[in-house]
């Protein structure tokens, strides 16, 4: 495989990696704590309806959760590709 074709398939995988976090991310935050909130309101959580607690906690959680599955996804993806420091 020349450089520029596995230039090319690290930063399609990297993009991959990206779109996927944004897609969870948008989902719990956008999707759970607003959209998605009369559906779930049912659902108690800590004393509070799920819709809430997505909305107050549970996206920043999430977040902090992306933070560390994207570190971890990262740095296999650069040792795969001989990148890694």
């Amino acid at each position: 495989m020349s450089d520029k074709q596995s230039s090319n398939a690290y930063w399609q995988a990297n993009l991959r990696i990206i779109w996927i976090c944004m897609a969870i991310w948008a989902l719990v935050s956008y999707g759970f704590g607003i959209i998605l909130r009369p559906l779930i309101a049912g659902i108690n959580v800590g004393g509070s309806d799920l819709g809430f607690w997505f909305a107050q906690q549970g996206s920043i959680l999430i977040f902090i959760v992306l933070i560390f599955f994207y570190a971890a996804r990262m740095n296999k993806l650069d040792r795969d590709h001989g990148v890694d420091e």
